[in-house]
C-alpha cells in the first residue's frame, strides 16, 4: 500500500533582487566609463593638446619683430604680439578638437542607435546631458590648461631678448592662460550641447565650425556702425577677450568677455535640454 503524503512542500525562498535607483552620481559614473573606453576620447584630446603646444612653439621661434607688427589672439581682444599671444597661436585649432569631440560624445549616440539604451536607462533624459557636459568640460580645461601652459613655457626660451618676452610672474600671463583652457573648455561644453541639440554629427560640426570661425567673417559685410556694435559679442570673440593679455579698444574686458561666452554655451544647452525633454528619439 502507497502512503502519500498531505503535508505542504515548504515554500521556496525567493531570491533577493537589489533596485539601483537612478541617480545623478551614477549617471555621471556611467557617462565618465563611457567617454574614457572610447579610443576617440584619447585621440581627439591628444591632437587638442598636440596643436595647442605645436603651434603655440612653432609661433614663439620664428617669431619676427621685422616681418609681425601684430599678433596675439584671433579676435577683437587681440593687440600687439606678445609671448602670451604667441604661446596660444594654436588655441583656435585646439578649439575645433575639443568641440568636434564634444558633438561627437553625444550626436554620435543618435548615429549609433545607441541613444535608445541610455535614455531607457535613464527616463529622465536630463541628467544624459548634464553629465556629459560635466565629464567633459572639466577634463579638457584641466588638459589644455596644462597644454597652454607648456606652449607658453616651451617657447619663451624662443623669444630670449626680444621685447616681447614674458615670464609668468609677469602681470596677466597666468590669467590668459587658465583663460585659454576655460574658454576651450566651455567650448566642449557647447559641442555637447549641439549634438544633442541637433543630433546630427555632421550637421552639429558644421554649425560649430560656423559659429566660432564663419559667423564673425560673415558678419564684416554689415554696416561698420551694426559691425563694431555686435561684433564683440559673437562667441569666438567674446572668448578670445577671456584670453588676451591686453585688451584692445572694441574688445570686451575678460570678465565681460567669459560671461557673454558663457551665456552662449548657456542657451545652447537650455535649447538642448528642452529638446531632450520634449522631443522623441
Amino acid at each position: 500500500m502507497t502512503v502519500t503524503s498531505l503535508a505542504p512542500a515548504p515554500a521556496s525562498t525567493p531570491a533577493r533582487t537589489t533596485n539601483y535607483k537612478v541617480t545623478g552620481p551614477r549617471v555621471l559614473r556611467s557617462e565618465w566609463a563611457k567617454f574614457w573606453s572610447l579610443r576617440s576620447s584619447w585621440i581627439t584630446l591628444g591632437v587638442a593638446v598636440v596643436l595647442l603646444v605645436l603651434f603655440g612653439a612653432i609661433a614663439s621661434y620664428t617669431y619676427s619683430p621685422d616681418a609681425v607688427t601684430t599678433g596675439g589672439p584671433p579676435g577683437p581682444g587681440g593687440g600687439d604680439s606678445d609671448a602670451v599671444g604667441l604661446a596660444l597661436t594654436g588655441v583656435t585649432f585646439a578649439s575645433l578638437a575639443v568641440g568636434v569631440l564634444g558633438v561627437l560624445l553625444s550626436a554620435g549616440e543618435y548615429s549609433t542607435g545607441m541613444i535608445r539604451s541610455t535614455l531607457a536607462a535613464v527616463p529622465r533624459r536630463l541628467p544624459i546631458l548634464w553629465s556629459k557636459a560635466a565629464v567633459l568640460g572639466p577634463i579638457a580645461l584641466v588638459l589644455t590648461t596644462a597644454g597652454a601652459l607648456a606652449a607658453f613655457l616651451l617657447g619663451s626660451p624662443g623669444l630670449d631678448g626680444e621685447k616681447i618676452a614674458l615670464s609668468l610672474g609677469d602681470d596677466g600671463v597666468l590669467r590668459s592662460l587658465a583663460g585659454a583652457g576655460l574658454y576651450l573648455g566651455l567650448v566642449a561644453v557647447f559641442g555637447v550641447a549641439l549634438g544633442v541639440l541637433l543630433r546630427s554629427s555632421a550637421g552639429a560640426i558644421a554649425t560649430l565650425v560656423g559659429v566660432l570661425l564663419i559667423l564673425p567673417g560673415l558678419a564684416s559685410l554689415l554696416p561698420d556702425s551694426l559691425y563694431d556694435n555686435i561684433n564683440p559679442y559673437f562667441p569666438s570673440n567674446a572668448g578670445s577677450a577671456v584670453y588676451a593679455l591686453h585688451q584692445s579698444s572694441d574688445a570686451l574686458s575678460p570678465g565681460a568677455g567669459l560671461a557673454v561666452f558663457a551665456g552662449w554655451v548657456a542657451l545652447t544647452l537650455a535649447a538642448a535640454a528642452f529638446r531632450l525633454r520634449k522631443t522623441d528619439v
